[in-house]
């Protein structure tokens, strides 16, 4: 069970906090102001209400790397980790001058020389300067996403909680898996054993659909009925303590001709992009995979960041140049994704969790796969 009332761990939070001081000081930060609600549970380790969706951005937290102080917008003190005093929060206020005046009155805002900020408004980028009236105001997401791509051993800890429930969810809707029943039906048993783990929200928004035999990517109806013979993905993401832990399987409906063979290819297909998570090699290294076993670029990412919410990097064939720049440091977590189709047939598609360590790769999911899968294997 989580509970998203309580702060996160001592340990969790402080750790998360000591990577983002230090980031600041590597990138000269005086102070670090934030709006995403993602960077400001990292440093602060404290949830917050009413930030579904989309936002504005607003000065939501506020580090001194000086003192290592944290100011933080809050109604209340429930939630509120012991090291941040009443006296650092902040209400909300509807009028921006109302901030700003919150702002000029932290210790070291007069004196700040670089300010860093995750995100802007044109209504902030006019009025923060009057904030910090002798600071330059620059780029801070670059900080904090350095900051979160290599996890402490503490966020492994927490990942694993969020893949353990996901992976019961996958495995609730696989056993609802037969001929007659629902894409739909099957996404509501996953979502009912997510929130049974204590988690409400998901991170995938299709939980299960019938793989297409005629196209290679999901077309048509989005709530179809399963048959024998039908190919079912399963894709089961939940947001546990702000991480996310994803899993996906595909799982075979009677006899299907031509599974064995396709199995065969994403067990192939597999084995190479788990070799190609190495430290320091090039994010690119997982298109090679692909390339080596003569399978095509999915129409999804090949891998992306799992932790507190988005985390870098995004390997995706539409960012071939930044994917190729990435390098894939220890500590980072990635959502790897094995893809193969054939026409007639339909289409295994396979996503773990991998982290990425200094002697190699290593395996978060265990998630069961079908016999189809199996054979041949060990």
């Amino acid at each position: 069970m989580t509970d998203d009332v309580l702060p996160d761990d001592l340990a969790l939070r402080t750790g998360r906090r000591e990577r983002a001081l230090a980031e600041m000081a590597a990138n000269e930060l005086d102070i670090l102001v934030l709006g995403r609600q993602a960077n400001v549970r990292y440093v602060t380790g404290a949830p917050q209400l009413w930030v579904a969706g989309t936002r504005p951005f607003a000065p939501i937290c506020v580090v001194v790397r000086a003192t290592g102080e944290i100011h933080l917008n809050s109604s209340w003190d429930e939630g509120m980790p012991e090291e941040i005093g009443h006296d650092h929060l902040y209400g909300l206020a509807w009028n921006p001058m109302t901030l700003i005046d919150v702002l000029k009155n932290i210790d070291g805002a007069a004196d700040a020389k670089r300010v860093g900020t995750d995100a802007l408004s044109p209504t902030f980028g006019q009025l923060l300067p009057m904030a910090f009236p002798n600071a330059e105001l620059v780029d801070g997401e670059v900080a904090m996403r350095a900051a979160r791509r290599t996890k402490t051993p503490e966020e492994i800890g927490a990942l694993r909680g969020a893949l353990h429930i996901a992976q019961d969810a996958l495995a609730a809707a696989v056993a609802g898996l037969a001929p007659g029943t629902t894409e739909q039906a099957l996404t509501g048993i996953m979502l009912e054993a997510m929130a049974a783990g204590g988690v409400s929200t998901s991170a995938t928004q299709d939980g299960a659909w019938i793989t297409p035999r005629e196209h290679s990517w999901r077309v048509g109806p989005r709530d179809r009925r399963i048959a024998e013979g039908d190919l079912v993905a399963f894709a089961a993401g939940a947001l546990a303590g702000g991480y996310v832990g994803e899993v996906g399987r595909t799982w075979p409906v009677g006899d299907v001709d031509g599974a064995d063979a396709l199995f065969a290819r994403s067990n192939r297909l597999w084995d190479g992009l788990f070799e190609a998570c190495r430290p320091g090699a090039s994010a690119s290294a997982l298109f090679g995979a692909y390339e080596a076993v003569g399978e095509s670029l999915p129409p999804m990412p090949v891998a992306h960041g799992l932790g507190l919410g988005f985390d870098p990097p995004v390997i995706s064939p539409d960012l071939a140049q930044t994917s190729a720049d990435e390098r894939l440091d220890p500590g980072t977590v990635l959502a790897v994704t094995a893809y193969v189709w054939e026409a007639g047939v339909g289409a295994v598609f396979r996503r773990d969790a991998v982290l990425i360590t200094e002697d190699g790769p290593q395996m978060l999911t265990d998630s069961p796969l079908p016999a189809q899968a199996t054979a041949g294997i060990g």
